[in-house]
């Protein structure tokens, strides 16, 4: 189908992103299951209850619109997700290694997401949708607040996978 206005172009990003989110959200409930890093566990717990009220209010968003929720495949998450799991496999033997790989993997998704909703927060405002605005920049505050968290943690999940590295190498 060709996109011909702003709003069909909104309503399809807006279908890309709560595929995202879906896609991200059964990554997140399987790296939960892998994780050992107990900061990482708590981080994924959290996040994964904020990308379920994301994809509720994404469903708001559709409804204020007057749209149905459909999700258009998003080839991006598809991509991201795709080599997040294939990291993670190769990682496995190395718990320590695959939380970092992990939080590389949650960095990159969440510096996806976050431009994928400031671009749809443009579009609301610009179509004059107040609470399709509030309820977009709910979910961006939550994506850039997990950004920061991720990014703070990623130095001490990197302590912690090069102390497993050396004493796996010093053993051998």
């Amino acid at each position: 189908m060709a996109i011909k206005t702003l709003e069909q172009l909104f309503i399809h990003e807006l279908g890309d992103i709560y595929d995202a989110e879906h896609q991200f959200l059964e990554a997140q409930q399987k790296m939960h299951k892998q994780a050992s890093s107990k900061t990482i566990v708590t981080m994924l717990e959290k996040h994964i209850g904020e990308t379920e009220q994301q994809i509720k209010n994404l469903e708001q968003v559709f409804k204020a619109l007057g749209e149905k929720a459909e999700r258009v495949k998003c080839q991006g998450a598809a991509g991201l997700v795709s080599e997040g799991t294939k990291m993670l496999k190769e990682t496995a033997e190395n718990p320590e290694l695959a939380d970092f790989a992990m939080l590389g993997a949650m960095a990159k998704v969440e510096n996806y997401e976050i431009p994928a909703y400031e671009g749809l927060i443009t579009g609301a405002e610009k179509m004059k949708q107040k609470e399709v605005v509030r309820l977009l920049k709910e979910n961006l505050k939550q994506e850039q607040q997990t950004a920061q968290k991720v990014a703070a943690t990623l130095p001490q999940i990197l302590e912690k996978a090069m102390s497993s590295e050396k004493s796996s190498s010093a053993s051998a």
